[in-house]
């Protein structure tokens, strides 16, 4: 049976630290928790980790932990993303965190100038120069599959790193930034995944291309039933996370545009059809959300808002993934 936690990205408008969001994590009777971001202004001191290993195993929490985006950007900043890795590397052994979360770019718009593949022999061989610590210290990188590469380019840049200590943080909300259908992701990535992050989205056709969206759990169009189905055939040992990211306006991809598409020659022929079938039989988001991309400093009244609407949308995708998806261990006794 999956373990069930939640991913703490989703809460950041609460600006809660640490050990409070442990302890709501525990007040949901979750088995896990993902921090991811930290707000927290100790997040970088050492006795700190102590402090929320302990926590977590006193509240009897499987904590995972991690970093952002490692790609160098040009070739004199790849020692700094060598330093990067070996610094996360400390933070997750002293939290006692069994894998350290890690970004290739955050979107295509992020990967440095050059070919996709020149980008992913880059990734393949900055990790390799921390194998020896990884291995050493017992943790795993676990890449998660962002608005950068394909899932079959991300799987390949773990498998030629190596598998024994290099992994797939598998989310399914990412997917579809990438034009590509999320159940493709798990059926790919799912062999080298080592966590499960849950997010939902509408993808539908518009006049100027396809637009996708994250809403709350459940009520869009990706198929978590069949999702968690297949995560039990290739990786069920996994926690799986819920990470609602709601509050964000639709996006338009405008696939019909030539210069638009270059940036995505990479993407095959086969995978675009299952994402146009997937926009096809989609449909807008028809209830209602606060948005929170507004220019300008928000009034306190919309931040609080925004903060009720986090913290209900994370309630309301754990019981459906407790109630629905019949997931997690704690919440049954």
């Amino acid at each position: 049976m999956f373990r069930l936690g939640l991913n703490t990205y989703s809460l950041r408008a609460l600006r809660w630290n640490d050990l409070p969001l442990l302890e709501y994590a525990a007040s949901l009777k979750l088995d896990a928790i993902f921090l991811q971001d930290s707000l927290d202004p100790r997040t970088a001191d050492p006795v700190h980790w102590k402090e929320v290993k302990e926590a977590a195993a006193r509240l009897g929490l499987f904590l995972e932990t991690g970093g952002g985006a490692v790609l160098p950007a040009t070739a004199d900043a790849f020692d700094r993303s060598v330093k990067l890795l070996r610094d996360g590397l400390k933070r997750s052994v002293g939290m006692g965190s069994p894998l350290m979360r890690i970004v290739i770019a955050s979107d295509r718009d992020h990967l440095p100038a050059g070919p996709v593949e020149q980008h992913m022999e880059t990734m393949i061989r900055l990790l390799k120069m921390v194998r020896t610590e990884a291995l050493d210290a017992g943790v795993k990188f676990a890449i998660e599959n962002h608005k950068d590469l394909t899932c079959w380019e991300t799987r390949q840049v773990i498998e030629a790193a190596g598998k024994e200590f290099v992994g797939s943080y598998m989310d399914t909300g990412n997917p579809v930034f990438i034009m590509e259908d999320p159940m493709q992701t798990v059926e790919t990535l799912g062999p080298v995944a080592v966590m499960l992050h849950l997010r939902d989205s509408v993808v539908y056709e518009t006049r100027k291309g396809i637009a996708v969206q994250w809403v709350p759990q459940g009520e869009g169009v990706v198929d978590f039933k069949a999702i968690i189905a297949k995560a039990k055939e290739l990786c069920p040992q996994v926690p799986v996370y819920v990470k609602p990211i709601t509050g964000r306006p639709p996006a338009i991809l405008p696939v019909w545009d030539q210069a638009y598409m270059q940036r995505y020659r990479d993407i095959r022929a086969h995978d675009f059809a299952r994402f146009l079938a997937l926009a096809k039989s989609g449909h807008p988001y028809e209830s209602h959300m606060v948005i929170e991309d507004v220019p300008g400093k928000a009034p306190e009244e919309f931040t609080a808002a925004l903060r009720y609407q986090q913290k209900e949308h994370m309630e309301r995708g754990i019981e459906y993934a407790k109630k629905v998806l019949d997931l997690g261990i704690k919440w049954r006794t």
